[in-house]
């Protein structure tokens, strides 16, 4: 059976999150960077990290590792790897994108050329033909360069997994699916605690924690790149993969998880993106202002992604906004609150110092997980008149 390094790239700062889940799934871990896993697996491997994994952006194939300070270096390192063991003489190959970090060869454009004229060197010597078709299935490569250390790797993803195929319409500084995932898993929310987002937006931190408490596999519906590659995975290797997602699925959970939202609009459009994604009966949105959050429940969480002052004129708004939420959750026994923007000011509103803080980039924009933890909820039977219940019961008996 063939295994191949595959290497999985994540948002920076939430490699934990991805490692974890990647041991969940069975596999061996072969090294952990900054914002990217590798770990060894077979074909299957591939397929089931495709559907599975729900904070890694994409999975690619590790061709090959070398350095190069020069494009010689370059050209001659791309052309020593064995493009012809993934590549039929039909496909369609080219370099999606490439990178460069702390190292001399920097213009992608000019590494995307060379690397490619490798590639076809490298492929017309193994095929003896001096012409490529490239009219079969598609195979993107994509090059990292860091420190002058040349990763090769081929993308088996295609668009994005934060892409899950539910979200049509996003609101401004929308967060991605994958990022939202990351942040959910990074707290001890269980589906049996209460989950409130009050500024919901498109609904991805709700329709996130619905898939992750009904156990729906994120990539489901929607389809990659590698699917295309019989050369390499076989069809039936997909459809048992997917059959797997399908018979781990708890539709019949019972959640409570709230998206709330000022603007009417937002919110149903949040409702047909709980829909596409199979959740809405999961999930109870309604149009309310923050300024109105308020629930009977104790030990509750809210998780959230609140305005950030993206626009000049918004900046204004921001200090009565985040006052607003730290008096909604004075007024919340027992929760738990985790926040996540980019506003340096949000504690000094808030009215109280997080107990954890965790720098995350969402996107470009450098932004802060805030952590205010409640008291953990007691344990079942610990209670006194859980006790005095269970003695009543033996009594009676």
């Amino acid at each position: 059976m063939k295994t191949y390094k595959l290497v999985v790239p994540c948002h920076f700062g939430l490699e934990a999150v991805l490692k974890r889940e990647i041991y969940d799934l069975g596999y061996e871990i072969e090294q952990v960077e900054d914002g990217r896993i590798t770990f060894i697996g077979d074909a299957e491997a591939i397929c089931r990290a495709n559907i599975f994994l729900r904070t890694a952006e994409r999975v690619l194939i590790q061709v090959g590792r070398f350095r190069a300070t020069d494009f010689e270096e370059l050209f001659q390192g791309i052309k020593s790897l064995a493009w012809e063991e993934y590549i039929p003489e039909n496909g369609k190959f080219w370099v999606k994108k490439a990178s460069s970090v702390k190292s001399k060869l920097f213009s992608p454009s000019d590494i995307q050329s060379v690397a490619k004229k490798a590639m076809v060197e490298r492929m017309k010597y193994y095929y003896g033909t001096e012409w490529f078709s490239e009219d079969g299935a598609p195979y993107p490569v994509r090059i990292f360069l860091l420190k002058d250390e040349v990763m090769v790797t081929l993308d088996t993803s295609g668009d994005s997994l934060h892409k899950r195929g539910y979200r049509t319409m996003t609101s401004r500084a929308p967060l991605t699916e994958t990022l939202a995932a990351a942040l959910l898993l990074l707290t001890p929310w269980k589906a049996d605690r209460i989950l409130v987002d009050p500024f919901c937006g498109s609904g991805t931190f709700p329709i996130e924690a619905a898939m992750i408490a009904a156990n729906i596999a994120p990539g489901m519906n929607r389809e990659f790149t590698a699917e295309q590659w019989t050369n390499l995975i076989e069809r039936s290797v997909w459809y048992e993969c997917v059959r797997e997602a399908q018979e781990l699925i708890n539709d019949d959970i019972c959640v409570d998880i709230q998206g709330y939202d000022i603007d009417g609009e937002v919110v149903k459009a949040a409702r047909e993106n709980a829909k596409r994604a199979g959740v809405a009966h999961l999930i109870h949105f309604q149009q309310r202002p923050v300024a109105e959050l308020k629930h009977s429940k104790k030990y509750g969480f809210i998780v959230t992604n609140p305005p950030y002052g993206e626009r000049l004129e918004d900046k204004a708004d921001l200090p009565e906004l985040y006052r607003q939420i730290g008096e909604a959750y004075r007024g919340l026994d027992s929760w738990s609150m985790y926040l996540i923007t980019s506003y340096e000011d949000a504690e000094r509103y808030i009215g109280r110092k997080a107990d954890k803080n965790r720098k995350i980039y969402n996107g470009m924009i450098k932004t802060y997980f805030y952590q205010f933890m409640g008291p953990k909820p007691p344990k079942r039977g610990n209670t006194r008149d859980e006790r005095l219940r269970e003695t009543e019961v033996v009594k009676e008996r």
